[in-house]
Parts: C-alpha cells; structure tokens; sequence
C-alpha cells in the first residue's frame, strides 16, 4: 500500500471516529453511561452497607450465609440463580456473590455464578426471539423493556457490554436483543463482559463477607 493510500485511510478513520463521537453526544450516550457507571458504584455500595448494617443491628448475615451454605447445596443455589438470571433477574447477583464468599472455594463458585448469569442471559435471549408466538406476552415483555430496546437501536454492541456490567438487570437486556433480533454471535462475544461485572464486585464484597 502506497503512503498516499495510507494517510487517506487515516483520514477516513479519524473522520469516522468524529463522526462516531458527534453521534454518541447527540444520542446522549456519555451522558448516560456517566449516569449508569454512579448508579453502579452508589448500588454495590448501599448493599454493602445495607447488608453491614444488618449485621451489627438486626442478624448476623455471616451466620445467616453460613446457614445458607450448610442447608442448600450447591447445585440447588445455582438452579435458582439461573432461573433468576433467565426471568427478568428476579434476585440481584450481588446476594449470590456474598453466598459464594462463603464456600469452600469461592472464585470457582463466583465463576459458575458468572456462568449461570452469561447462559441465563443467553435463554433470555432466545425467549425474546420467539415471543412472538405469544402476542400478549410479547406486548407486556416490549413495555418492560421498551427503554431497553430504544437504547439498543441507538448503540447496539455497546449498550449489550453496559448491560452485562452495569446494575440494568441482565436479562432484560438479552430479552430485549432477541425480540429485535440483534446479530446472535455479537450477542455472545459482548455479553462476555458479564464476568468482569462478576469479578469486579467480587473484589469489593468477599472484602466483607
């Protein structure tokens, strides 16, 4: 390739990128990625919090995790936590996490949470594909996450990344991208930042549990 030809592509991609950042600014993007990334940081920390000041005044959650750990085997907290992560994210993960702090091994048990939550976004994915079938349901699933599927058509891969490390429940976030049916293998390669999400709060929360 000649030097010519190399700056003219250089050219092209700096006027792509401006581009790009023009239409992130218009969309309002960094305004809420900004907005996304406070509540992250104010969500773990009020569940820490939360969860401390239960156990200096009302139980002892160290007590009440162990209990967990000893009464239900693993296999039967993982089914749930799938189920959870598969409708709607009917429990938050950070509950999940501060169980696996617990357990004889804990990071290999927080990366089977990780997993369960990466597949259970995968199920929802496929259910928001065939909704269809159930016209009712399908109405009532668009109205629960018609947001979401607004913000998808306006960033795409990045907002599935938001979605997989920010408090937005997972699952919605996947059913959304299968009820638009949003390209399946970014789907996959995206969403695989939902184990950084996991080995983030894990940092923070077997600080404390």
């Amino acid at each position: 390739m000649t030097p010519n030809k190399n700056l003219l592509n250089n050219q092209i991609s700096v006027k792509q990128l401006v581009l790009l950042n023009r239409y992130y600014k218009i969309t309002r993007f960094y305004t809420f990625l900004k907005g996304t990334a406070y509540k992250g940081g104010v969500v773990i920390f009020i569940f820490v919090l939360l969860l401390l000041g239960l156990n200096y005044f009302v139980l002892d959650i160290n007590l009440l995790l162990n209990n967990l750990v000893e009464a239900y085997s693993p296999q039967i907290i993982f089914s749930f936590f799938l189920l959870s992560e598969t409708v709607l994210g009917l429990v938050p993960p950070e509950v999940f996490i501060a169980w696996a702090s617990k357990s004889v091994t804990p990071w290999p048990f927080l990366f089977i949470l990780a997993t369960m939550s990466y597949v259970g976004g995968v199920i929802a994915y496929f259910i928001g594909t065939r909704l269809f079938l159930i016209p009712t349901l399908r109405n009532y699933i668009e109205n629960k996450v018609a947001k979401h599927i607004v913000n998808l058509k306006k960033w795409g891969s990045l907002f599935v990344v938001i979605g997989a490390i920010s408090p937005i429940p997972h699952s919605m976030v996947s059913m959304a991208s299968g009820l638009i049916r949003y390209n399946f293998k970014y789907y996959l390669l995206w969403s695989l930042f939902r184990y950084l999400r996991f080995f983030i709060y894990a940092l923070v929360i077997f600080q404390f549990f």
